[in-house]
């Protein structure tokens, strides 16, 4: 492995069947203090920040292990741009700071720094480490972001849905190596794979009914043993293309955590971490929220909520992921007691830092002794020279392709809100392309989660302010889908509305992002499928026929009945056409230039009633 951003420190040994030894670090000034060891306790080290005298040397009863996790970091090598790349802070007046985050070359600094002094620490992540990435990863099939993740020194990863956005051969080929089935090697060595396993345990192959990647994995530390689960949500199906999870069957993930919590303590692991790539939604989007200050877990809710309320008392910490938002909450397990759950945001912005006090007589964690929180990945930091290096390597191969200007804003057009500027801009380029194959086409329909960043007025490189390049409008939709013509009534297209709102979408509302001339009132008022108000929905001034045909542009995700729109799968009389980012870039280079870039659209054509 190359050195460290301190070379002069012992490096890692990096293949997950050997012991890990940490490498020897300084503590950074927002560094976790250590927890409080149980009256009983023998110290076995516990001063963080003192060289390499800390953790282990006197054996003693208690051993801290430090927790490094983060989740979603989507292949966001370089820092994040715009909204994407920032968090925001309350301060202890209750003003609020933003601040820069993320950047692979930050975060690698930022976790060196962090392991400093804690010679017991391991690297765990909750999920969609790639897919849905900028250029710089997604163009080679995101082997640069495993490559630097090796770099990172990650121990462990649970996948997430992302990871199935190409299949399940091509997350065996990130894992295990070799070159892309058809467009080869990108440079002189075949990729290696991944030094860190990637943990599977509920996605099971149709035919063998197993687990198509490991379910779990121990690591081990002189006599000091933490077992992983890892998972992803079982509606995993519902939210990637039907191609990427074919031949899968998505378990149950309590069901499944539980299975495996108990294989764990058979085989005398008794200390668990599941790695869950499935998480809630805080009520604040501070990343310093206190989401047990209204009482025990109480400031957070969603998927996670139930998932952390079941899953059995011995499994001790759950690393989330899966909302890209920021908790760390301890919610109450089966058994009443507190139980650490903890999110790092997305993009890399965050990590957070976890204290696991591990009993060496009882082989379990003291779990009132847990300790966590998140923390910044400032950009304030020296960047971590092998980090560079590897962007610099990477940026050489897309460089051509990535700087080509396809178009020009006049100001930021953001992805923010229900209805989003950039929504609006995306859905009027596929009902431009779609008029441009068929001109039946009536209108367009975009997901809010294909759209990935916003695009941003001030320049990525040396663009100039202003331009659209080719790799910003990778970013913006990296997905690879097809712009789809399908057919419907006018009843299934007012259904296909009220399907953002009710059913798997009651709960966390999908809105999507619609071409002009089509409106209505989204009144959050009201519950369920009534929140769309049926009489407001109109084309082009026109009331919407029920017995009407309507030709609709989507991308192939949500033609397919993606994200649960199941309606829009029924459709009729389809048309495949070009990839949806061809059709994003044709529209951009047709409506703009220099002398008359494109305004951020408005955003109004959903009226929304609070």
């Amino acid at each position: 492995m190359p050195a460290t951003a301190q070379s002069h420190q012992p490096r890692r040994r990096r293949r997950t069947s050997r012991l890990l030894v940490a490498a020897a670090t300084v503590v950074t000034a927002g560094a976790l203090a250590a927890a409080a060891l149980p009256a009983s306790a023998s110290a076995g080290g516990h001063d963080r920040g003192h060289g390499g005298h800390g953790h282990g040397h006197g054996q003693g009863r208690y051993q801290d292990v430090q927790l490094l996790s983060f989740n979603d970091l989507h292949g966001n090598l370089e820092p994040p741009a715009g909204s994407s790349g920032r968090v925001t802070e309350v301060q202890p007046d209750g003003t609020k700071k933003t601040i820069d985050a993320g950047g692979i070359e930050y975060l690698a600094t930022h976790l060196r720094e962090a392991r400093k002094g804690n010679r017991y620490s391991v690297t765990a992540a909750g999920g969609d480490m790639v897919g849905a990435s900028p250029l710089l990863s997604g163009l080679f099939h995101d082997e640069p972001t495993v490559e630097a993740l090796n770099k990172l020194d990650l121990d462990v990863t649970s996948v997430g849905n992302h990871e199935f956005d190409e299949g399940a051969r091509e997350l065996a080929r990130l894992q295990n190596g070799g070159c892309h089935p058809t467009e080869g090697c990108y440079t002189d060595q075949r990729f290696k794979g991944a030094d860190y396993p990637y943990l599977a345990a509920n996605v099971l192959d149709e035919k063998t009914k197993k687990p198509i990647l490991k379910p779990y994995w121990v690591w081990k530390q002189n006599g000091v043993k933490v077992g992983f689960i890892g998972v992803t949500l079982e509606g995993t199906p519902n939210i990637v293309s039907a191609d990427g999870v074919k031949g899968l069957k998505f378990q149950d993930e309590v069901e499944t955590i539980n299975k495996y919590a108990k294989e764990l303590q058979r085989q005398g692991v008794k200390s668990i971490v599941a790695l869950i790539h499935e998480g809630g939604f805080p009520a604040s989007s501070d990343y310093n929220y206190d989401c047990d200050a209204p009482g025990a877990g109480a400031g957070v809710s969603g998927p996670i909520v139930d998932i952390a309320k079941n899953i059995t008392p011995q499994v001790d910490a759950l690393v989330t992921g899966h909302t890209h938002n920021a908790y760390v909450c301890t919610i109450p397990d089966p058994a009443g007691n507190p139980r650490m759950v903890t999110s790092a945001s997305s993009f890399g912005r965050l990590y957070t830092d976890t204290t696991l006090t591990y009993d060496r007589r009882t082989g379990d964690i003291a779990r009132t002794s847990v300790k966590s929180a998140n923390h910044v990945v400032t950009r304030d930091v020296p960047k971590a020279p092998d980090m560079t290096r590897l962007i610099g390597k990477w940026n050489t191969l897309a460089a051509p392709i990535g700087n080509r200007p396809i178009g020009y804003v006049s100001a930021d057009v953001n992805r923010d809100g229900t209805e989003s500027p950039l929504g609006d801009l995306i859905a009027d380029a596929q009902f431009a392309y779609g008029r441009a194959q068929d001109p039946e086409t009536d209108l367009a329909l975009m997901n809010p989660g294909g759209i990935r960043a916003p695009l941003t007025y001030a320049a990525s490189g040396a663009e100039g302010d202003g331009v659209v390049t080719y790799a910003e409008a990778f970013t913006v939709q990296p997905f690879a889908n097809t712009v789809n013509l399908k057919d419907y009534t006018g009843a299934q297209l007012i259904q296909v509305l009220k399907e953002q709102v009710s059913s798997p979408n009651e709960a966390a509302p999908k809105i999507l992002q619609i071409s002009s001339g089509l409106t209505y009132t989204l009144d959050l008022t009201k519950s369920g499928a009534d929140r769309v108000v049926t009489d407001s929905i109109r084309l082009n001034g026109a009331p919407v026929d029920p017995s009407a045909t309507y030709r609709v542009a989507s991308n192939s995700f949500l033609a397919g009945g993606g994200d649960g729109f199941t309606t829009l799968g029924q459709g009729t009389n389809e048309r495949v056409g070009d990839d949806d980012l061809a059709a994003f870039e044709q529209y951009l280079t047709a409506n703009s230039s220099a002398a008359d870039p494109i305004a951020p659209p408005a955003a109004d054509r959903i009226t929304v009633v609070r």
